[in-house]
């Protein structure tokens, strides 16, 4: 399993990350060609805002172009599907969740001299675009169009209740390895959900290279080699969680789970 660490997310752009990301998960996942492919359209980009003088609306163009005449656009019939989470299927589909949308924008904006960073806002990916002497503007990547505060206000209540207040943390720019976690943790659940679990447990192994023995993780892991028929390894792995979070209300059915493997016989692989 190949080791990443935070100061190598740090040190390049995001969209390269996630192809490391995606490379160690499956590693059929077209590195090479998705590199091509930002460098192509990098080039393209270029030639299209050349005679664009004005910086705000070079950076319309550049979303006109990404959105209209690229045709990206968020995956509308299958949002939870994997492929929207390996940066060279989107590349190829044209379809993709915030985050990987998002992350290949970013891209381009930067490489143009754009100022555009990151948000995790609670509810999805953002982009912030800030201006000099200007206060930040935000944009959707799912759709490119820009998202007044009062929106954003509504998305966290409805996510987190009417008491929700929209406030500053919420609108800081994301590091690379904050967005990269949260990615892995999208590509994980859309791999369960697909039943992939030979791919799903690499993203288990892989967010263990960054937060070693985080019980909830060697929890999914523990499900994960379930499914695999590893029920000796699951049982250690559910042990584990219920001796490191015994009020966790999922308590009582991994112990139930964990005797009736340790009751089960033992079948050599």
């Amino acid at each position: 399993m190949i080791e990443l660490f935070d100061e190598d997310f740090d040190a390049i752009a995001l969209v390269e990350g996630a192809l490391i990301l995606n490379k160690a998960v499956d590693p059929e996942t077209q590195h090479h060609w998705a590199e091509l492919e930002l460098a192509r359209l990098l080039k393209e980009a270029e030639q299209t805002l050349v005679h664009e003088t004005d910086e705000k609306q070079r950076f319309d163009a550049l979303l006109r172009l990404f959105y209209r005449e690229w045709n990206f656009s968020g995956d509308k019939d299958a949002y939870f599907s994997s492929e929207n989470a390996f940066i060279d299927k989107v590349l190829e589909r044209r379809k993709g969740v915030p985050v990987s949308l998002g992350a290949i924008l970013i891209y381009l904006a930067s490489k143009l001299g754009f100022p555009v960073e990151a948000v995790t806002f609670p509810t999805q990916f953002l982009l912030k675009v800030t201006w000099p002497n200007e206060a930040p503007c935000y944009i959707n990547p799912y759709d490119g169009e820009y998202v007044a505060k009062s929106t954003l206000r509504a998305w966290l209540i409805g996510n987190e209740g009417p008491l929700a207040k929209l406030e500053a943390k919420h609108l800081e720019s994301s590091d690379n390895p904050t967005v990269i976690g949260r990615w892995l943790a999208l590509l994980k659940s859309a791999l369960l959900r697909e039943e992939k679990y030979t791919l799903a447990l690499r993203c288990t192994d892989l967010a263990l290279t960054f937060v070693p023995d985080d019980p909830y993780e060697i929890r999914d892991r523990g499900y994960i080699y379930q499914q695999l028929d590893c029920h000796q390894i699951a049982a250690s792995d559910f042990q584990f969680f219920i001796d490191q979070c015994p009020d966790d209300p999922a308590i009582e059915l991994l112990k139930t789970q964990v005797s009736a493997i340790s009751r089960s016989p033992v079948i050599l692989h």
